[in-house]
């Protein structure tokens, strides 16, 4: 790469962990500035305009919102398109992955016993942390529509995912065939919040725990911590790359007032003036006096775009 990504992240988030073993896999050096687990953040409010998700990746004045769009990133700058998730064309593979960032993600804190959940938690953060952290994610579903399962529900959703994973993998050793790519991340992020939450070792058949050990030796590639002052310096000193090549016929004019927000959860909208629009990128540009023009990125798919 010739100009480090930024990443936006805090180590026990485990969207985070999926890119980081992305820059492991691919050796890859990497700046990391570390946000606090809730908002505000102020090393990343500023740039982003209010994005609710970690992690975020910032390469210079362009900022990146969700994993499916900073995979997509680091696969083109490191030269990897078997990290870029639209290289994913078996439907097998396809469903394994949408069920573990869907279904398994919320049920693999649903799973754990609430008071070793509890235990973990107060670990982490502390009585009061606690408080603040399990009001700040009830307050991420208002709105959205996601509901966790909890108890049996999510016993049964994750066993479920761990039952088809080791189908999978008496295949082949990685789950996308004979080597690493994005789908063995997306799978082993929810399995490994599962296990950092429960503080026990996965309970899965002998080719998961085989295969959820060789991802976790994976690493994370070179890891530069840095300041809020140096990313704030990355993107006030560039100017954001050139735009891709918009739709024929947008949704919404370019140059429109327009809001952006995930429709899941943590919907906060981000607002900015509709910059580009491709078959599966929204780009958003945003005018800061701190800063002068930034170009924040999102994924078409799961986001709603409204005009203001």
């Amino acid at each position: 790469m010739t100009t480090s990504i930024i990443l936006h992240h805090y180590d026990a988030s485990p969207y985070a962990e999926k890119i980081r073993l992305m820059f492991g896999l691919t050796g890859t050096h990497w700046q990391s500035l570390l946000s606090p687990v809730q908002p505000p953040r102020p090393n990343l409010d500023p740039l982003t305009g209010g994005y609710r998700r970690i992690p975020v990746a910032q390469i210079g004045a362009d900022i990146f919102c969700d994993t499916a769009l900073i995979a997509q990133e680091v696969a083109e700058a490191t030269g990897s398109p078997q990290l870029n998730p639209a290289s994913v064309s078996d439907p097998a593979v396809r469903a394994l992955m949408d069920k573990a960032e869907k279904e398994a993600f919320f049920a693999a804190i649903g799973a754990v016993p609430p008071l070793r959940l509890l235990g973990t938690l107060m670990r982490m953060f502390g009585p009061v942390g606690t408080y603040r952290f399990a009001k700040d994610r009830t307050g991420m579903l208002k709105g959205g529509t996601v509901r966790p399962p909890q108890g049996a529900q999510a016993k049964a959703v994750l066993e479920s995912l761990l039952t088809a994973l080791e189908s999978r993998l008496a295949e082949a050793p990685w789950v996308g065939g004979e080597s690493a790519s994005i789908a063995d991340f997306a799978i082993y992020h929810p399995l490994w919040l599962h296990v950092s939450c429960n503080r026990r070792p996965l309970k899965a058949g002998p080719k998961v725990a085989d295969w959820y050990q060789r991802v976790s030796q994976i690493g994370h590639g070179e890891r530069e911590e840095i300041t809020q002052a140096q990313a704030f310096a990355a993107a006030r000193q560039a100017e954001p790359r050139p735009l891709p090549a918009s739709v024929a016929t947008p949704p919404i004019s370019l140059g429109t007032p327009v809001a952006v927000a995930p429709a899941d959860y943590g919907i906060s909208p981000v607002v900015g003036t509709l910059a580009a629009i491709t078959e599966d990128r929204i780009v958003i540009a945003r005018n800061d006096a701190g800063f002068g023009p930034l170009h924040v990125h999102f994924p078409r798919a799961g986001y709603t775009l409204s005009a203001r």
